[in-house]
């Protein structure tokens, strides 16, 4: 008989091990192989943790998969296995559970993945970082713009699949943001602190029009057509015009928005051109790629010494510490930013 498992305990099963569970179908794409054969690509997970796997045209649950769709819960079964270095288990048999199942056995809060930090303490940190910024106008459009947004940016994801793609995950994101940017500020006199912070918490607000907020996240209508960038910088730009911010002021936290995915070919809208923009984009990009170690750290079974391969970095992650221990920082209300810098 199939071992029923999770996400994190089907990653320490042996190769070969038969296994059954029943997870989210987060993505499923059609790609074509050399040979010109069809082949499907499945990101599968629950609330532990996310993995893929390649079925091809010849597999016997090719034919289930014509009709499936992201965001379905689905029963599979499949032999464990890996592939280029990743966990990728072959799929012998994958069926779609009903809403009514799904209901009475109360799966979504068990397929789900969140946050792993509490998320009552970040919505805490998210107000402390608002009132943290010390421009009047810049403080109330931040604050308008995220209340406007309300529980949608508490609550969505940062990604797809990339980083922090789990609920709460831009809530979280956008909170490790402003406390390195708070960090690093003492570093760089030449950027603004309001403007900084502002932009850092709105930076990807567009991703709250920009994804769905089911059991899987997927791109809307607004997302494929004109994506979070363009859509965030609506946003900032309608709040920043109803709180009377200055002209000036207000084309800055724009071009925070436009510029901060770093690159054009990456999404960016134009190229960072201010202090602020490319301390942002800088930020975002460390946070971004930070995340993915932090998902390779937690997610990788103990008994591994690297992750599975990241594309975000290019690399697998070596998991093992260097120390036994590393202290944490404090990033509490109270904690003084300055005592980060000082000599030890």
């Amino acid at each position: 008989m199939p071992t029923s498992a999770t996400v994190s305990e089907l990653k320490t099963f042996p190769p070969s091990n038969c296994f059954s569970g029943v997870f989210i179908l987060k993505k499923i794409a059609t790609r074509t192989a050399r040979t010109g054969a069809p082949f499907y690509m499945l990101d599968l997970g629950d609330r532990t943790g996310t993995f893929s796997c390649t079925v091809f045209s010849d597999s016997p649950v090719a034919g289930a998969l014509r009709n499936l769709s992201d965001g379905a819960v689905v029963h599979v079964e499949g032999v464990t296995g890996t592939y280029q270095g990743r966990f990728s288990p072959k799929l012998e048999d994958i069926y779609v559970i009903d809403d009514e199942e799904i209901e009475r056995d109360g799966l979504a809060d068990l397929l789900v993945e969140v946050s792993p930090e509490n998320f009552g303490e970040l919505c805490a940190e998210l107000e402390n970082h608002i009132n943290a910024i010390e421009d009047e106008g810049l403080r109330r459009t931040a604050r308008a713009a995220l209340e406007e947004s309300g529980e949608v940016f508490k609550k969505s994801s940062a990604a797809i699949s990339m980083h922090h793609a789990y609920r709460h995950g831009l809530l979280e994101h956008s909170c490790h943001l402003a406390r390195a940017a708070r960090a690093l500020l003492p570093l760089y006199p030449q950027v603004n602190p309001s403007l900084a912070i502002a932009g850092a918490l709105l930076h990807d607000i567009g991703k709250t029009v920009e994804y769905t907020q089911g059991l899987a996240t997927r791109k809307t209508r607004a997302g494929i057509l004109q994506g979070h960038v363009v859509l965030g910088y609506r946003c900032v730009r309608k709040h920043g015009l109803k709180n009377h911010l200055a002209p000036e002021i207000l084309e800055r936290l724009e071009h925070i928005v436009l510029s901060h995915q770093g690159e054009l070919e990456w999404g960016a809208a134009a190229l960072a051109a201010t202090p602020e923009a490319v301390f942002v984009s800088m930020v975002d990009n460390l946070d971004a790629k930070m995340g993915m170690v932090q998902a390779a750290l937690r997610n990788t079974p103990a008994t591994e010494e690297f992750s599975e391969f990241f594309p975000g970095l290019k690399s697998a992650v070596l998991v093992t510490p260097p120390f036994p221990s590393v202290p944490k920082a404090d990033f509490s209300e109270n904690a003084e930013i300055g005592e980060l810098f000082e000599n030890e």
